[in-house]
């Protein structure tokens, strides 16, 4: 089911790059970073086996999928920073998520948000979704964007380094990161997990 999925999306891009060419990897990007699961281990491996076959420049397919990733970025930031308190404020009991629980979030983003937002950038899955929290925070804006530009800058010329590397073989690099994003969600799960627990025994607790 999985592998279909893949398969599917992957002629999806395909196609996109190769009908809109460089403008097609900025789209793919945008979206991939505003929270819509299109995986730039295959946006950025595929713009690099074009970059093997001469068609494509490899700095600027970088600099494009990173200026992607920004854009995209910078929507789900706004998003999460015009909308999201509010509505997690009035909603997020129903998910466990209390007041307490979001000034605490405030106190993580003003303390460690540049990291988290760099190293999140550097993770799969994680990165699709990290804006959104820093938006929810309000976390500083133009240090947002600075560690946002400079985490996805050295993830988006090593996944077209692979892609020229691999060549025709360029689908082999998503298909052996597989393992690797199902650890990245089983921790997520784990914590998400450890998070309703905690919060479940709090609430017997009072």
């Amino acid at each position: 089911m999985l592998t279909a999925i893949i398969g599917f999306l992957s002629q999806i891009i395909i196609s996109i790059i190769n009908s809109t060419g460089y403008t097609g990897i900025f789209i793919l990007m945008f979206f991939e970073s505003c929270g819509i699961p299109i995986p730039s281990e295959i946006i950025m491996p595929f713009s690099g086996f074009l970059v093997a076959t001469r068609e494509f420049n490899f700095w600027l397919v970088a600099l494009i999928g990173t200026l992607g990733n920004l854009g995209g970025s910078i929507l789900a930031y706004y998003i999460g920073y015009i909308g999201g308190r509010p509505l997690i404020e009035k909603y997020g009991k129903y998910i466990l998520i209390s007041k307490h629980d979001l000034d605490k979030a405030d106190g993580w983003f003003i303390k460690h948000g540049d990291a988290t937002v760099f190293f999140g950038r550097l993770l799969p899955i994680l990165r699709t979704y990290i804006s959104f929290p820093a938006g929810v925070t309000k976390m500083n804006f133009k240090k947002f964007c600075f560690y946002t530009f400079t985490g996805a800058l050295p993830w988006c010329v090593l996944f077209t380094w692979l892609g020229v590397k691999m060549q025709h073989n360029w689908q082999l690099i998503n298909s052996k990161l597989e393992s690797f994003n199902l650890l990245v969600v089983a921790v997520v799960l784990v914590t998400i997990i450890w998070y309703v627990i905690k919060h479940l025994k709090n609430r017997k607790t009072y």
